[in-house]
């Protein structure tokens, strides 16, 4: 609240001031008086004078005045415009959610059960253990290198429960950035647009490596290798085990040797991001196979978890970081400094979607089922995936081909539109997604299939 106060002069002609009453804060104005306080200058303070009467006014600047406005997120922004937008056909294929063909969110059964289970049993809600729950902890390790895994018997893994995806890449972060001084991380370009914001904040230094290539809508092999050859040794090159974000195009079995073969080489350290573990081609094991092949060679491997997309799991911010050493001596202290990074940034992760993991991953029926949904739900979406080239291939008579829909895999599709024909897409057909290109195929349906399908052949050849 603005305030203002009398401060040295008189406020009439026959109001006087003596030294003393000036010392004592006292004015006298005729046959009134007036209390003052005479206070050193307040940088927060603006004098105004009127007459004789100098004014001194307090603005309500805030301590806070030099902050400016961040920018909105690119992707969570997408739902926002969506929102507000009121269009019969509009569709969102911004946001990497799953949705059923009614366009709606989905729980998973095999979830609704665990939920169940967990209320039956009364579990309390006491504090987790720094590093999280034991169960969760066992399983989720076991579910990305395999139970019989050398490593895991060997307890060469380094297994801590983080907040989801992201709050799991941000420890690793965290770690590099204290045990690994200079060291730098590769990412793809393009990738996730988290994780420059990641590194930035954890600041490590990072670079690109070429990735897309948009002449093709492919993989830019060549370049990736290159650039992975000429990154300084001992670089921490970051990887999407499957269905790439945003692209949904991964390296063939065999590219993946090679990009193994020159990380070895390089002495780097390969840092997985396993966003899509199940998701993306309906098997745990499938998706996990290039993870798998890092450490059947015997490298020390990074990686992180999350179970937002495979359980649906959203909310829960449930997932961990995974650090495979070559001793089981070294994996104790990565852990236990893991550990003294998470406590003062988190204390503790939260119980709920551990324990549905755990629950799920430990109990052979209720995996069972999980692995059914998972499969539905990649389906689902290659369903999807079909019919939009279908519909592409069928009305665009120019010859473009859109064979590049069908390469990709997982969630996401990368559309080849530039920034501006993005613009036309929300503008002129009220389709909302990222200005790099990408839409979420999981939230598109087969009857909308070819709306969208419209969409992009307008915005691709009238738009440049």
């Amino acid at each position: 609240m603005a305030s203002s106060v009398l401060s040295l002069a008189s406020a009439a002609p026959s109001a006087s001031l003596s030294s003393r009453e000036f010392e004592k804060g006292k004015l006298n104005l005729g046959n009134s008086s007036v209390c003052f306080k005479k206070e050193k200058t307040n940088p927060f303070m603006k004098t105004k004078s009127v007459g004789r009467i100098s004014m001194a006014v307090a603005s309500n600047v805030s301590r806070f005045e030099g902050i400016t406005m961040a920018p909105p997120d690119p992707i969570l922004g997408v739902s926002e415009a969506f929102k507000a937008d009121n269009h019969e056909l509009k569709l969102n294929l911004g946001v990497g959610a799953y949705r059923t063909e009614e366009l709606q969110p989905y729980v998973l059964d095999v979830v609704k059960k665990a939920d169940k289970l967990l209320l039956e049993k009364g579990e309390n809600r006491e504090y987790l253990p720094i590093e999280g729950l034991a169960a969760f902890n066992k399983v989720t390790a076991e579910l990305l290198f395999g139970a019989d895994n050398p490593v895991i018997k060997q307890q060469r893994v380094a297994t801590v429960q983080g907040l989801s995806g992201t709050g799991s890449l941000r420890l690793a972060a965290a770690l590099i950035e204290r045990y690994f001084p200079g060291a730098k991380v590769l990412i793809s370009s393009p990738t996730w647009g988290n994780h420059k914001n990641i590194f930035n904040d954890a600041r490590v230094p990072w670079s690109e490596y070429r990735y897309y290539d948009p002449k093709t809508v492919g993989l830019d092999f060549e370049g990736m290798i290159a650039d992975i050859k000429a990154a300084p040794e001992g670089s921490f090159i970051l990887l999407h085990g499957c269905a790439h974000n945003p692209t949904g195009i991964d390296p063939t079995p065999e590219q993946w040797e090679t990009i193994a073969d020159v990380i070895q080489e390089k002495n780097h350290i390969p840092f997985f991001d396993i966003a899509y573990q199940g998701f993306a081609s309906g098997s745990l094991d499938a998706d996990a196979s290039s993870v798998r092949m890092f450490v059947a060679r015997g490298m020390e491997v990074v990686a992180a978890q999350s179970y937002s997309k495979n359980l649906g799991l959203y909310a829960e911010r449930i997932g961990a970081i995974n650090v495979v050493c070559s001793s089981s001596d070294a994996a104790a202290r990565v852990k236990s400094q893991l550990k003294r990074i998470a406590r003062p940034m988190y204390s503790n992760p939260p119980v709920h979607g551990a324990r549905i993991v755990a629950n799920i991953v430990g109990d052979p029926a209720l995996f069972k089922e999980w692995n059914a949904e998972m499969e539905m739900m990649a389906g689902r979406i290659m369903n999807v995936r079909q019919k939009l080239f279908d519909s592409l291939s069928s009305t665009d008579k120019s010859g473009k081909d859109w064979s590049f829909v069908l390469k990709q895999i997982g969630m996401f599709s990368f559309t080849g539109l530039n920034k501006a024909q993005c613009d036309n897409m929300t503008n002129k057909w009220h389709i909302y997604m990222t200005k790099d290109g990408r839409i979420s195929l999981a939230g598109l349906s087969l009857a909308k299939s070819e709306y969208l399908a419209d969409a992009i052949i307008d915005s691709y050849h009238n738009v440049s």
